[in-house]
């Protein structure tokens, strides 16, 4: 082994594993004389507090695609990435406030559900099939595939038994006790997450600094790479030369265009994300838990981003590098591997604290795999099993088609994990990818909440012509509209004309007889949330001042 594991590294990484299993199983059982039900297993039986959700929001967002992906697109391209970090503290603010008090008036289980009250079964049935495509194929082979390529790096694990036991860990807890287990394991994986982080960011920055501190180390990461911590990037390079990076970050297009399609697009209309709010004791108490996860995705980036940043510097600094000796050439980060960089920095943390940042990987990915199974199986069950397979299955029957369709869609998944290798900044990757379905998607769902007039033909329409309209704006060969940012807002923008002008052609103008009936008092939220949500937007506002 080449993983510089040791005794303690070990012991941390074992008593984590015990506590999760423990914990998801000690929650998962069945209270004396009460079978699981429907509404225990999916929805953890409407009881989570708002520590809970925002902590279990965080968990099931922060995963090996942040871990990994956002420290390699710090490694290659800086601090800019920071900017889904920021933007979703300010995205979550306007969930919590405008979407959350819908969703949970209409005691929904799944974000299709709504599409089925608001529009018909059939737009519904079409978003249930591509939500679950998107989490099998897309979102939990992708996770597989960075939680593997980490432990095969920092380990030194074949790739595909790292994908397996990343699977069998994620499966023996949330497979047996649903969304309970997935939110309460999620407390404490956001702990070690948290800590394992900083941990990884102590390190690089102490290293960097030849052992004057944190502080000191950021201060001279900042003076070794002043281009990297900005938050806005330039079209063209000092030289004249085209940014790169400019591609996937198109300066101040960031802040106004179309990365609020792919936040809000994430945030609001994403079941895995959503479910755990819908789980509440109360609308109050999911605003207090979306107001908690606004402030940790603050701080998100420093133990996600700021590592990737360090360890351009140190990779960069023949000093540095020569006081690592030969464990710094290891499994090295460069410009076509920057995915590397965060599993790179992991092998110098001192014994304990390994077994710690190792852990905190490990929670990202389990609690990201366990969360997509959750709402995998919550859709194909009360979506598609229960609508078209067996309309009136019992309880028992419901939560065991739920727990069969996890383990399903986890090995579908294990089986196309290995087939991503070779993507370097995965993170981006998958955005951009995800960015060309999450338009149309999104303009369906806010023109239904806010807009009286759209139709279910509209709506149908919009959804299925959103798709080739990206998939033009992506090879069509006009200058203007090459990062893939400004064809998602176009597309988004592209689809709601659609959806308004046979809206408008179908109706006569009239509103649609599902139309929403919105009012004042529907919105109103508590001071706390008014006031915390104030002092989230003047935070990033200042952050997006410091590294303008």
């Amino acid at each position: 082994m080449t993983n510089g594991f040791e005794f303690w590294d070990y012991a941390v990484f074992i008593a984590y594993a015990v506590l999760i299993l423990g914990v998801g199983l000690w929650v998962s059982r069945d209270k004396e004389g009460h079978e699981k039900n429907a509404e225990d297993y999916f929805l953890a039986s409407k009881s989570l507090p708002w520590w809970a959700i925002g902590t279990s929001l965080i968990a099931a967002n922060i995963s090996a695609e942040q871990f990994i992906g956002m420290s390699g697109s710090g490694f290659a391209l800086g601090l800019a990435i920071a900017s889904y970090e920021w933007m979703a503290a300010i995205t979550l603010i306007i969930v919590g406030k405008y979407f959350l008090p819908i969703f949970i008036e209409k005691g929904l289980y799944t974000i299709p559900e709504f599409v089925e009250k608001r529009f018909s079964t059939n737009l519904k049935t079409i978003l249930a099939i591509f939500w679950i495509a998107l989490y099998v194929f897309v979102n939990l082979a992708s996770v597989l595939y960075l939680g593997g390529l980490a432990i095969e790096t920092i380990m030194g694990i074949d790739m595909i038994y790292a994908i397996i036991g990343l699977a069998l860990f994620a499966a023996a807890y949330s497979l047996y006790g649903g969304l309970s287990a997935v939110a309460w394991t999620d407390v404490i994986q956001v702990v070690f997450l948290v800590l394992g982080g900083l941990a990884t960011t102590y390190l690089a920055l102490n290293t960097v600094s030849g052992g004057e501190g944190m502080l000191a180390g950021f201060s001279k990461v900042v003076d070794a790479a002043p281009e990297k911590f900005h938050m806005i990037l330039d079209e063209f390079n000092n030289d004249g030369s085209t940014n790169a990076n400019y591609l996937n970050l198109p300066g101040i297009w960031v802040l106004i265009g179309g990365l609020w399609v792919a936040n809000i697009y994430y945030w609001g209309f994403n079941q895995y994300i959503i479910q755990r709010t819908l789980a509440a004791k109360s609308l109050k108490e999911s605003q207090k838990g979306i107001l908690l996860a606004a402030g940790l995705k603050i701080i998100i980036p420093l133990i996600v981003v700021i590592p990737g940043i360090a360890a351009y510097v140190m990779v960069n600094d023949p000093s540095i590098m020569a006081g690592l000796g030969e464990a710094g050439q290891l499994s090295l980060p460069s410009a076509e591997q920057a995915d590397k960089a965060y599993p790179w920095l992991l092998q110098f943390l001192p014994t304990g604290l390994k077994g710690v940042a190792f852990a905190a990987l490990a929670a990202a990915i389990v609690s990201s795999l366990a969360s997509m199974l959750n709402s995998t199986s919550t859709i194909f069950t009360m979506d598609i099993y229960k609508q078209y397979i067996n309309k009136n299955a019992s309880d028992k029957a419901t939560v065991n088609v739920g727990r069969i369709s996890a383990a399903v869609a986890l090995l579908i998944a294990v089986v196309m994990a290995p087939l991503l290798g070779g993507i370097d900044q995965a993170f981006q990757f998958i955005q951009e990818w995800t960015g060309v379905v999450s338009p149309g998607i999104l303009a369906v769902f806010i023109l239904g909440l806010f807009w009286k007039k759209t139709t279910n033909n509209a709506a149908i329409w919009g959804a299925l012509l959103s798709i080739p309209i990206a998939l033009l704006l992506k090879y069509i060969p006009i200058a203007a509209l090459e990062p893939w940012m400004h064809q998602m807002g176009l597309t988004a923008v592209l689809t709601m004309l659609v959806i308004v002008i046979i809206s408008y052609l179908q109706n006569k103008g009239e509103n649609d007889e599902k139309g929403i009936t919105l009012s004042k008092e529907l919105f109103k939220t508590s001071p706390l949330f008014n006031i915390g949500s104030f002092v989230v937007c003047i935070v990033t506002a200042v952050l997006y001042c410091l590294f303008w």
